[in-house]
Parts: structure tokens; C-alpha cells; sequence
């Protein structure tokens, strides 16, 4: 089945065994259900695409709320681990797990390059959706998985779990309602762009189908520090693969500055930069990231809302952003609120923005089929950010952006951009 065609939802049937299954006189009361233990059948069905080093950590956790009953990775051995750990069911082939009929959800934490795809398919497979930031590769890619989460009637969540930290929720709320006035500057943290990939080979490990892992990408040589997200530098920072850590840390602080602005369903209207010209940066051998990163954090970016407010991405905190506003200034980080002067925000209402479960709150919406804390139009939306400032590096120009109908204005070459080719049978569907 070509990748690029819209899912097929004929039945899958799974054969169960025709042995009777030996019912113990004693049944723990959480089997059973009643006050605080739902019984199996009442929580959410969970499976998960690519339970890796991100992936792993989101099945525990929802292993705790929801039940896991299949997972997919392209690395077979690491299906098959996973899976005997949840005692569920292991496949390579994602599709073949989204005919699984029993799965309500789907967590999908594949390399970026993957994660438009797998999402687009788990909607037209009827799967409610938590996917890994950064949401998207691309720009229209993000435009359709939303799409798609819509038109399937999908709840969705993206993994920007500072969304449910309770000093991030405070920070943005007082940007947003005024408490320091009118926000004219922003502050965000010099996120590197990536570069390019020619690692030498190494042999595939056994289990591993590589040529698919590589996917839309045409296919590099397979090595160790290319395959793990960060490694000697990992694919996190090749552009093949990622928006680097423009993308990979910029996905958490650039979203706290799309939140704290109230543009959820919007963005900046300009980007440009100022400096040096970006640099031609390919690792050949394997090294650390602190070249590339050193190299790619040039020329430094900047963009405009409508509003006026200019957000320069500079020394600002990595999980957030400095808000500078007439009445003050408030820092939002990863877990952390400050602000100056000290008395603009109370002890009183720090206690009034607990922590949640950000996974929490998306298996409650499965069930409630509310929005999500963190919806796909608001990964999107701050994806594109990312996306926005790694163009303006790679054209080294002022940019004027549309954020309504997300196109570039007057500049057909930056249009360009919007998407990347991708390989023969992993396209995306014109229509989802």
C-alpha cells in the first residue's frame, strides 16, 4: 500500500485463542472497578508508534491511566521488548497496528521527518491522537494533520507538556490579560538551526527496516549517530530529518511565546535576520552537537506580531521567553514564573495554577471529547514559528508572513519552503 494513499480501514481481525482462560476465585478489586479503579474495559485503549526514548517515557505514563494494548516500531527487537513488558500486541508496520480494532488512541513518537504521516493515517483509521513535538517537518504539514483531526473528528494532543505546568499557565495568563501592559519585546533563547548529514556507514542492526525508518527522506547511510535522536549528534540535528534544535527546544519555549501573545491560532507577520550569513555545515564524522550548534546559531532572528510586540531570539530562557511590557517584565521558563517588579504577581496566585497531567488531560478529553490543552491547531501554530525562523536563516532575508492563510506574501522562492520533496510512496494525500 503506497504511504501517500489515504489509510485503509477494512477490518483487521486479530484471531484470539480458542483455549479457556483460567478465572482465579480471588479477582483484585481494581479488575473489577468501583470507587477510584476503573475496570480495564473503562480506560482508554492506548497503542504507540516509535516507543523509543521519547516514546518509551509517554507509554509508561500512560500505561498508569490508560491500558497499552499494541506497539509499532520499525526496530522490531524493540517492539517486541516493549510489548512483553505491556503484554500487548508488537508490529513494524504502524498501518498494520491502525486496523487493530480495540485501539481508542494512538501516541505517535516518530522522528519528525515520520510524524505527519502516522497522525494523518491514525485519523482516517478513527484513532484519537498525542503526538511528540515538534509537531511537524513542515509547515503544510502541520496545516494538514489538522485538517485531518477535524475532518475525522479526532482529539488531539501535542507533547508540549509545559501547556499543563502550573507557572507556565500563570506566566501566560498575565501576559495575555495585561498585567504588564502592552508587550513591545520578547526575549526568546538562540535556538540552532540543523545541517547536513554525510556520517559514514555502519551496518543495520538486525530487526531494523532502515530504508523505511529513512521513509520521505531519500536514504542515507545507516549510522548509529544518525539513527538516535541525540547521539555524536543524532538526527535531531540534520535537516533531513529535523528543524534541529530550532525546532527540537524551540518547540517548547517559542510555543509559551505564541501562548503568553494569544496567538493560539495565529502568528507573527514579518521574520528577518541580522548577521552573519548562515553557514555550510556538514558532519562527516561523528562528533558533538557543539559545532553545528555553535555554528547554526547564525544570524540571529527576529520576528513581528501584529501587535508590534518584536520577539528577538537571543540570551531568553530556553523553555520560554522574557516579556517586556509598560507595567514590567515577566520571565516564563520550563516550570518557572518571575517576574519584576517582585509584587506583580501574589503568592495566592501561584497556588490558584497546579501542575497537571498533560497526558492526563488527553485521555480525559478521549473520553470527554473536549479540546485538548494542547490542540493540533496550537502545535501547528508554534511549529510554524520554528519553521519560520529556520526559512529566514536559510534565505537570509526579511520575510513577510500571512499567518490566515499561511503563505509567504510576494516572495514565491520562500513559498517554496512551505514543504519539502519527499520520496516516491511516502507523499502526502493532496486531500486527507
Amino acid at each position: 500500500m503506497a504511504h501517500s494513499q489515504r489509510f485503509n480501514r477494512r477490518g483487521f481481525l486479530c484471531t484470539a485463542s480458542a483455549s479457556a482462560i483460567a478465572v482465579p476465585l480471588i479477582v483484585p478489586r481494581h479488575v473489577l472497578g468501583g470507587p477510584g479503579n476503573a475496570a480495564p474495559s473503562e480506560k482508554v485503549a492506548v497503542a504507540c508508534i516509535g516507543p523509543g526514548r521519547q516514546g518509551g517515557g509517554l507509554v509508561s505514563g500512560a500505561s498508569r491511566i490508560g491500558r497499552i494494548v499494541a506497539v509499532a516500531d520499525l526496530n522490531l527487537p524493540r517492539a517486541e521488548s516493549v510489548a512483553k513488558r505491556y503484554n500487548c500486541k508488537a508490529y513494524q508496520d504502524y498501518r498494520k497496528m491502525l486496523e487493530q480494532k480495540d485501539i481508542d488512541a494512538v501516541i505517535v513518537a516518530t522522528p519528525d521527518h515520520w510524524r505527519a504521516l502516522c497522525c494523518i493515517h491514525a485519523c482516517q483509521a478513527g484513532k484519537d491522537i498525542y503526538a511528540e513535538k515538534c509537531l511537524t517537518l513542515t509547515i503544510r504539514e502541520g496545516r494538514l494533520m489538522a485538517q485531518a483531526a477535524r475532518k475525522y473528528k479526532r482529539v488531539f494532543q501535542t507533547g508540549s507538556q509545559q501547556r499543563s505546568q502550573g507557572p507556565n499557565k500563570l506566566g501566560c495568563e498575565l501576559v495575555r490579560s495585561g498585567r504588564i501592559g502592552k508587550v513591545h519585546t520578547v526575549i526568546g533563547a538562540n535556538y540552532p538551526s540543523p545541517w547536513e548529514c554525510k556520517l559514514p556507514a555502519e551496518e543495520i542492526p538486525k530487526g531494523l527496516d532502515w530504508d523505511m525508518w529513512c521513509g520521505p527522506v531519500e536514504p542515507l547511510a545507516y549510522n548509529k549517530n544518525l539513527y538516535a535522536p541525540r547521539a555524536n549528534p543524532g538526527w535531531l540535528s540534520f535537516r533531513p530529518f529535523s528543524g534541529g534544535e530550532m525546532t527540537g527546544w524551540g518547540s517548547h519555549g517559542l510555543d509559551q511565546i505564541q501562548c503568553a501573545l494569544g496567538m493560539d491560532e495565529s502568528g507573527p507577520v514579518e521574520v528577518w535576520v541580522e548577521g552573519p550569513k548562515f553557514p555550510a555545515i556538514v558532519y562527516e564524522q561523528p562528533e558533538s552537537r557543539g559545532r553545528g550548534d555553535k555554528a547554526c546559531r547564525q544570524p540571529t532572528i527576529f520576528y513581528k506580531y501584529a501587535n508590534g510586540a518584536v520577539l528577538k531570539l537571543d540570551n531568553g530562557p530556553g523553555g520560554g521567553g522574557v516579556f517586556k511590557g509598560e507595567k514590567g517584565t515577566i520571565t516564563i521558563n520550563r516550570g518557572k514564573c518571575d517576574c519584576d517588579p517582585k509584587d506583580l504577581i501574589s503568592d495566592e496566585e501561584r497556588k490558584k495554577f497546579p501542575n497537571t497531567s498533560h497526558m492526563g488531560d488527553f485521555l480525559e478529553c478521549v473520553k470527554t471529547r473536549k479540546t485538548c490543552i494542547a490542540d493540533v491547531e496550537v502545535g501547528h501554530r508554534s511549529a510554524t514559528v520554528c519553521h519560520l525562523g529556520n526559512i529566514a536563516r536559510w534565505l537570509g532575508r526579511k520575510l513577510q508572513w500571512d499567518p490566515a492563510k499561511e503563505v509567504f506574501v510576494g516572495d514565491d522562492e520562500a513559498n517554496t519552503y512551505l514543504d519539502r520533496k519527499r520520496r516516491k510512496g511516502y507523499e502526502l494525500p493532496e486531500v486527507v
